[in-house]
């Protein structure tokens, strides 16, 4: 395959992966948009391994071929509820890539300045190229080969800096994997010394970059390497569970800068746009997201918010309990209804119990809405895709700031294993965790339902003061199980 034709089909990936960002931002329009995306990438990875300079054709199809069996294979075990520890895992895997192809391209370009060295003394340039080309050198080496001294030293922060995001990534991600599975602690935890251990990495990083530079050699960048890999596993041990989708979405930020690093290494256009097009837009929903949390975006770099800065206030009063039977009666009484989502609704798979309610519920004449947070359950759009997967009509999901100033004058608010993203204690305690956080005011509707497993804080640990108001009623038990009796009580 031509030169010409890869650069074509590299541009209408392009144009395919920006059309399918532009419309995953709606959800009448997601569907197409993630055919977009994959025939794009389809075609990016099939001019990419027929293109120039490639070869080892066997082992490069036999390694797709399991890639794609093992994706798959993934893809059809994973449920809704493991997307988001999913998500970081995949994004740990491009971190790594990015590692393993800085290493190759700095071992790569030993060798060929070691050839080129040793040829240096009987060989003209034209003469050394003709002998690196006979000695078997193509590719990626044949095209370090003719590269200047500036190009190499650019070539090297290339690498360096791929090395470095990727690292960081790789370690990050794998944090995030396991905060969001449950197998590490979901509260902020950061060793004695805190920012400072983050910035001392970062700068023995920076003296190691001026080293490599100076032809300090491999050992420069296995010790960065290391250094980058505690970075990016104490930046995101110190930072709580309630700010793990804001976590998820920066971690897909990195990956797409290492990603874009490793294109400049290769000379790979499009990899250098895809990884931009991933890096800007995850650093943008990034920020859109510690906005909807108010939170800083530069402290989420840096790992520094999930605390508290003083004890938190004492909830007073108790949780009162109702049956299916109550909610019912209260339900067929209600003339306005907002339901709000959350993660408990996923763990639960009611998605589908929950639209068969509404569906009945709108049958009666009754108006009925959904409340969705920008940081719903554990991943940015979790309950939009739950909600379109159980067939809930998109012209009645709402967004906090579409449908937060309605609640006042709602009858009924049900909230669906949901914490932090309904707690008053955001505006109440200035001492909580999520203080100054914007939250869906549920409790300013006349009568609030929760269902809820149990009397627990729920992931965060953070307690909810909204289960113990007075207008607020208990609905103790599995979602799916809890819904499915109250089905049975509305006909």
């Amino acid at each position: 395959m031509s030169i010409g034709i890869v650069s074509a089909a590299y541009i209408a990936a392009t144009v395919l992966f920006i059309l399918s960002l532009g419309g995953l931002s709606g959800q009448e329009s997601a569907k197409r948009a993630v055919w977009y995306g994959i025939f794009g990438m389809g075609l990016a990875a099939f001019a990419t391994i027929f293109g120039p300079g490639m070869g080892n054709y066997l082992i490069v199809l036999v390694m797709v071929a399991a890639g794609a069996f093992l994706g798959q294979l993934v893809a059809k075990k994973v449920e809704m509820t493991e997307m988001p520890q999913l998500v970081a895992a995949l994004h740990s895997f491009v971190g790594l890539a990015a590692v393993f192809i800085g290493f190759n391209a700095e071992l790569e370009l030993q060798n060929v300045l070691a050839l080129k060295e040793g040829l240096s003394s009987t060989l003209n340039e034209a003469g050394r190229m003709a002998m690196l080309h006979d000695m078997g050198i193509a590719g990626f080496a044949e095209k370090l080969a003719h590269k200047t001294p500036v190009e190499i030293s650019i070539l090297k922060v290339e690498v360096f800096l791929g090395v470095f995001i990727g690292a960081v990534t790789f370690t990050g991600s794998i944090v995030a994997f396991g905060k969001l599975a449950g197998k590490v602690d979901g509260k902020a935890n950061k060793l004695p010394g805190g920012h400072m251990l983050n910035a001392g990495a970062a700068l023995g990083s920076f003296i190691l970059l001026i080293l490599f530079m100076n032809g300090a050699g491999l050992w420069s960048l296995v010790l960065m390497t290391l250094l980058a890999f505690f970075i990016g596993y104490h930046l995101i041990m110190g930072i709580g569970g309630a700010d793990m989708p804001v976590v998820v979405s920066m971690l897909n930020s990195y990956s797409g800068w290492a990603a874009s690093a490793i294109g400049f290494t290769l000379g790979n256009d499009l990899l250098i746009v895809t990884g931009a097009l991933v890096g800007s837009s995850g650093a943008i929903l990034s920020y859109i997201m510690c906005k909807a949390m108010n939170r800083s975006f530069i402290s989420v770099i840096l790992g520094g918010f999930g605390g508290t800065t003083g004890p938190a206030m004492e909830v007073e009063g108790e949780q009162v309990a109702i049956d299916a039977d109550g909610v019912a009666s209260a339900l067929d009484e209600a003339d306005s209804i907002i339901i709000i989502p959350g993660y408990g609704m996923a763990v639960a798979q009611a998605q589908q119990s929950v639209s068969e309610l509404t569906k009945r519920l709108r049958a009666k004449g009754k108006e009925v809405r959904f409340a969705i947070h920008p940081v719903a359950g554990r991943l940015p759009g979790h309950m939009n895709v739950l909600l379109a997967e159980a067939k809930v009509p998109y012209d009645i999901v709402m967004e906090m700031d579409e449908i937060n100033d309605d609640f006042p004058s709602t009858d009924v608010a049900i909230v669906i294993g949901s914490n932090d993203i309904v707690n008053p204690a955001a505006q109440e305690d200035p001492n909580s965790p999520i203080a100054g956080m914007p939250v869906l005011e549920c409790w300013k509707a006349k009568q609030v339902f929760v269902s809820k497993r149990g009397q627990g804080t729920g992931y965060s640990g953070i307690e909810n003061p909204l289960f113990y108001k007075e207008n607020t009623r208990m609905f103790y038990g599995d979602a799916k199980k809890s819904l499915d009796e109250l089905l049975t009580k509305i006909s």
